[in-house]
């Protein structure tokens, strides 16, 4: 049969093991069903992006499941509907054209996980971590400004770096320096979290003593971590499993309107939360 029976994945960053585990729930599920995967990583560049794209075309895949890199133009968009590609979003969603999307319920996770410091008796917690631009960080941003200002605390405070173990050091290091009084943060991602416990323990303070610490994610260093990190659980292998049937279901009527999934998290508390000291 003339079928195409490959799917492509086209991410910003496949060193991130968030998108690891996300992978393997679309590919295990996608293999389940005669598909292969194949994966490449855009780096967040939209030329890296439109090359990736280009060849993803030529070789005339059965569909795409796609976190678009920021500031991705219209005729991007375009291509992919003059080749009727089968397409998913996740994470971020295009701002031209509709299509499928899976994303999490950012707003609230951050929401949830500023008021859980706020009730363990902090008001000096600082959003930590993610890139300026992302529309992502900003519905977090959002969701930790929103607890912040209902408990009535006017102070908030948001600290770029980028989402990695190793920027996690440096940027608590330079936050502490500019705001030695912050006793929490509620962080971008789990890899800047864990960045920031080791900076913690390298100055001989304890994570979820001196600092609390909540990371987002869940991934599975998450809980192997000493302390074992609390976190804003988001499934990832789970979130793969659900991609795969989206696009599946694309592919299987591909004139069906456009859905979007919204995915909610859970706030799991382990040993880096505790009261201000």
């Amino acid at each position: 049969s003339g079928e195409k029976r490959e799917i492509g994945m086209l991410i910003h960053s496949i060193s991130n093991p968030f998108n690891a585990e996300v992978i393997s729930g679309v590919s295990d599920h996608l293999e389940g069903h005669g598909y292969l995967v194949s994966v490449l990583d855009s780096r967040d560049d939209v030329m890296h992006q439109k090359r990736n794209l280009e060849a993803f075309i030529r070789s005339s895949r059965g569909g795409l499941i796609w976190v678009p890199a920021h500031e991705t133009p219209k005729t991007t968009i375009e291509m992919l509907r003059t080749h009727s590609i089968p397409t998913v979003t996740f994470l971020r969603e295009s701002k031209f054209g509709k299509f499928d999307h899976v994303g999490l319920e950012n707003s609230d996770a951050t929401h949830t996980a500023t008021s859980h410091l706020i009730s363990l008796g902090h008001t000096n917690i600082a959003y930590f971590g993610g890139e300026p631009h992302s529309d992502v960080r900003q519905e977090r941003i959002l969701g930790y400004q929103t607890a912040l200002k209902e408990a009535q605390i006017n102070k908030s405070i948001v600290w770029d770096a980028p989402d990695n173990k190793l920027s996690g050091v440096t940027a608590l290091n330079e936050l502490l320096a500019k705001y030695p009084e912050t006793t929490a943060l509620v962080c971008n991602g789990d890899m800047i979290a864990l960045g920031a416990c080791f900076a913690l323990q390298k100055i001989g303070k304890t994570p979820g003593k001196e600092i609390s610490i909540i990371g987002f994610d869940d991934v599975q260093d998450a809980a192997l971590a000493t302390p074992a990190l609390t976190t804003i659980s988001t499934k990832p292998y789970k979130l793969g499993t659900l991609l795969a049937k989206t696009i599946l279901d694309r592919i299987i009527d591909p004139f069906q309107q456009s859905k979007a999934s919204k995915v909610s998290t859970k706030l799991i508390v382990r040993h880096t939360t505790g009261k201000p000291v």
